[in-house]
């Protein structure tokens, strides 16, 4: 796409990368994604801000043919995707400084081998004059590295997020035109990315929210023009209280686990509470990441491999912990043939999360009556403490 405009002094730069389905050799990208880049043109000086993925540097190069000079190139944050093409960038107009905080300075050095002398550095609440137009900078370390920032154009309101407020969608669509259509790929991208820092990036948001915003361009999806709706699904992301929900990932290799999982389901059901399961062997992980963003509880249901959980459940176990959900409870079910330590290798896999881990069921073969029922004493206290609790 060529360059398109946002407003009189301000453009969208960038790549939509229509085709791409995995982030980091980790994260599903079931609608592709964006890698955005904005330029900013006051009467004295010109920024860019931020660069694209290296394999979609051509297509940046090709939109700033033409322009007459750069003075700027903002870093906002130091990941490849963002600052991987700042090289070349610099190659075409090498009296361009790089703008970033002084923590990404020497990320940026290591990363892409940028001299010293390339950096200017600015620290929280600085500002650069553009002539007519003004960059604020904001430091908000941890969303979702140590050394991100935003920059706050306050002539125009509109806030320059990075990562913050980002989704990964693939669109033709510049702003967001219809909100219930994009609120997962929202959602998807804040579990996938974003949670594990929920504490951090409170404060942050609180820093934000102070601004006059008029507008929220991130650096991947479209751009907000209405940002008080994302702001309150963030709010509600962080800081609400878990819902009602078990969040039920599951494997099974000779049915005993999946009948186990589908009594469990109508358990639960009948006790009044939601569940969203997911079999490991076809779930979309960012499915999973989802549900983990309200659900009170976790179970994992697993057979037993080699005395361990299946390796499909420890992965899910890995990826729950690394995501440190704001869930309550935790336990286990599932199947053994002869024995084994699947309880204690599971639950020493969520050091992360501050739940109460309440007792497993685990049965031997194919389960039995008796098992059914401890999955029946195992839906009912999950749904006391669930009420308990307030949990709605």
């Amino acid at each position: 796409m060529d360059q398109r405009k946002i407003t009189e002094r301000v453009f969208w730069l960038g790549a939509v990368d229509w085709d791409r389905r995995l982030f980091d050799a980790l994260i599903p990208l079931p609608d592709g994604t964006s890698y955005n880049a904005y330029l900013v043109r006051g009467s004295e000086k010109t920024a860019l801000l931020d660069t694209v993925d290296p394999p979609m540097a051509p297509k940046l190069l090709a939109q700033l043919d033409g322009a007459q000079d750069l003075d700027f190139i903002v870093s906002h944050h130091a990941e490849q995707d963002h600052s991987g093409t700042i090289p070349l960038v610099l190659e075409r107009f090498p009296k361009a400084k790089v703008v970033c905080t002084p923590k990404a300075k020497g990320m940026l050095e290591d990363l892409l081998y940028l001299p010293e002398n390339v950096f200017v550095t600015v620290d929280d609440g600085d500002t650069l004059s553009l002539g007519d137009r003004t960059l604020k900078f904001l430091h908000t370390p941890w969303v979702h590295w140590p050394e991100t920032m935003v920059t706050y154009l306050p002539e125009e309101g509109i806030l320059f997020s990075c990562d913050f407020f980002g989704s990964h969608i693939a669109s033709s669509d510049l702003f967001v035109v219809d909100q219930g259509q994009v609120r997962e790929a929202f959602k998807r991208y804040f579990a996938e990315i974003m949670m594990p820092f929920r504490a951090v990036i409170a404060k942050n948001l609180e820093k934000v929210k102070a601004l006059d915003l008029r507008m929220i361009a991130p650096s991947h999806g479209q751009i907000l023009d209405d940002p008080s709706w994302i702001i309150e699904a963030y709010r509600s992301w962080i800081s609400n209280p878990p819902r009602n929900l078990v969040v039920l990932p599951f494997v099974s290799m000779h049915d005993s686990t999946r009948r186990m999982v589908d009594h469990f389901i109508s358990a639960l059901a009948l006790q009044g509470v939601a569940v969203e399961p997911f079999n490991l062997t076809v779930a979309d992980i960012g499915k999973l990441a989802m549900a983990l963003v309200d659900a009170a509880t976790l179970v994992v249901a697993t057979p037993t491999v080699l005395a361990g959980p299946h390796p499909l459940a420890a992965y899910a176990a890995f990826v729950a912990n690394a995501l440190r959900p704001k869930a309550k409870l935790l336990s286990v079910i599932g199947s053994y043939g002869w024995g084994g330590k699947t309880v204690e290798m599971l639950s020493s896999m969520f050091f992360n999360l501050k739940v109460e881990v309440l007792d497993p069921v685990l049965c031997k073969g194919l389960p039995t009556y008796k098992d059914f029922e401890a999955l029946d004493r195992l839906a009912s206290t999950i749904a006391s403490k669930h009420r308990e609790n307030g949990f709605s």
